[in-house]
């Protein structure tokens, strides 16, 4: 790896791991405040999975728009995929959230699987293992804030 590269990755991971912090401390906040803020800190947890949620979308659509412009060949799952996190993202906002943070917390982890069939063909398959990383205490956090709903 060249010394940019080794900088390049440090930030990353640093923003990555950095961008957990809402989903621990909101999931740790609902199991420690009244009951009248639950339902703004649940809220607050939803909307920041759906954010992830539709950014994690969005990554696929760069894939597939880069796909286009180099190869003249897009997989359609790279837009289909983009499309479809952020809509599931949006039920589960909808929902009430002892229903809507586990589809979260499901969602989370169908983009790491997503994640793990199209990134290596796209050149990302040195990523998987802080994606993994990211999903393992997103999702759980997701499903730990529910159970204090």
């Amino acid at each position: 790896m060249h010394r940019t590269e080794d900088t390049t990755w440090l930030l990353i991971s640093r923003l990555s791991y950095a961008g957990l912090a809402p989903f621990v401390l909101l999931a740790f906040l609902l199991w420690l405040v009244d009951a009248e803020l639950h339902p703004f800190i649940a809220l607050a947890m939803a909307a920041y999975g759906a954010v992830i949620v539709s950014f994690l979308g969005g990554i696929h659509w760069g894939i597939g728009f880069r796909n286009a412009i180099t190869s003249h060949n897009a997989p359609p799952v790279h837009f289909i995929w983009g499309v479809m996190a952020p809509l599931l993202a949006w039920v589960a906002i909808m929902m009430p959230a002892f229903a809507g943070l586990p589809l979260l917390g499901a969602v989370l982890i169908a983009c790491y699987f997503m994640d793990r069939r199209t990134w290596p063909a796209a050149g990302l398959g040195a990523w998987l293992t802080l994606r993994l990383h990211l999903t393992i205490v997103s999702s759980l956090s997701c499903f730990f804030a529910a159970g204090a709903t």
